[in-house]
C-alpha cells in the first residue's frame, strides 16, 4: 500500500530517532490523556464489557501507551484483567506501549500494521483509539474505521478520541501544510471520524472536551509544534515568519510571548449491536 506523505511523515517520527521530539511533545500533550481519563468512568466501561471475567482490548495506533498510562495514574482498579492487543504500523511504538503496560493491563498480541489492514471479526470486548487517527489517509478513513467497528464483538464497547476541525492540532496542521508541506494530506478530524463510524453502523455518542494547554518556554513550544507537524526541520522562528502559519501562531501567543493552544476533542463511544 502506498503511504501518503502525512502517514509516512508520522511513521518516520515514531522511531528511536524521534524519541527526544516525542518527549518534548508530551510536555504539553500529556494533558490530552488526563482530560480523557476524567471524561468518563473507564473502569465501569471495562468492568461491564468482560468475557469470562476478563477484557480483550484492541489499542488502535497505540503510540507510546500514553492512555493506559494515564488510566493507571488515575487509579484504574487492577481487576478485571485487560488483555491488550497492540496495533500500530511502528514497531517502535508497539515496544514503547508494551513497556508501559501494568496491571490490569497485560500485553497480548502485536499487530505491526495500519488499521485499514486489520482482519479481525467480532474478536474484542473493547477497542479504542485515543488521539491516534490523525495520519489515517482521508481516502482510507472509512475503510479503516469500518475495520475497527467490525473487530468489536456484539455488545462490545468502542471509543475514539480525536480533535475536531476547530482544535489546535487540526488548525495548526492546516496552516503548516501550505507554508511548509503543500503536498501533504490533511489530518483526519473528529467530525470525519464520527461520520465514518456511523457509516460503519456504530451508534455513536459524542462528548466534546474543551481545554487549553500552553507554555512560556520557547524550547518546549518548538518541540511540541514540531511533533504536531511531524517535522523537526522547521524551527519555531521559521514557523513564526512564514504565512499562513505565522498568522495562526500569532493568534496563539499572548503579549508576553506565552503560547496557549485551544483544544476541542471529540470523545466518541458506542456499543456494537448484535
Amino acid at each position: 500500500m502506498t503511504r501518503p506523505d502525512t502517514a509516512r511523515r508520522s511513521l518516520d517520527h515514531w522511531s528511536e530517532a524521534g524519541r527526544a521530539e516525542m518527549y518534548a511533545f508530551y510536555t504539553l500533550a500529556t494533558e490530552d490523556y488526563r482530560r480523557l481519563v476524567a471524561a468518563r468512568d473507564w473502569a465501569a466501561d471495562l468492568r461491564t464489557h468482560t468475557s469470562d471475567g476478563r477484557v480483550r482490548l484492541l489499542d488502535v495506533a497505540c503510540g507510546s501507551g500514553r492512555f493506559p498510562t494515564a488510566l493507571l495514574a488515575g487509579g484504574l482498579p487492577i481487576e478485571p484483567v485487560v488483555e491488550v492487543d497492540l496495533l500500530d504500523p511502528s514497531t517502535f511504538s508497539i515496544t514503547e506501549a508494551r513497556s508501559a503496560l501494568a496491571p490490569p493491563f497485560v500485553a497480548a498480541a502485536e499487530h505491526a500494521i495500519v488499521l485499514q489492514d486489520l482482519d479481525a471479526h467480532a474478536v474484542y470486548d473493547v477497542a479504542w483509539a485515543t488521539h491516534a487517527l490523525y495520519a489515517l489517509p482521508p481516502a482510507e478513513l472509512a475503510a479503516g474505521v469500518a475495520r475497527m467497528v467490525e473487530a468489536v464483538r456484539p455488545g462490545g464497547f468502542g471509543a475514539v478520541a480525536q480533535a475536531g476541525a476547530r482544535s489546535h492540532y487540526l488548525e495548526f496542521y492546516e496552516a503548516y501544510r501550505p507554508a511548509f508541506a503543500p503536498d501533504a494530506t490533511p489530518y483526519t478530524d473528529g467530525e470525519g471520524v464520527a461520520e465514518a463510524l456511523r457509516a460503519a453502523g456504530a451508534d455513536v455518542a459524542v462528548q466534546v472536551l474543551t481545554y487549553r494547554t500552553g507554555t512560556a518556554d520557547r524550547a518546549v513550544a518548538q518541540g511540541f509544534l514540531q511533533r504536531c507537524a511531524f517535522d523537526d526541520s522547521v524551527s519555531l522562528e521559521q514557523m513564526e515568519s512564514v504565512e499562513p502559519l505565522a498568522a495562526y501562531l500569532r493568534g496563539c501567543r499572548d503579549a508576553d510571548g506565552t503560547y496557549s493552544f485551544a483544544h476541542e476533542v471529540h470523545l466518541m463511544t458506542w456499543e456494537r449491536q448484535g
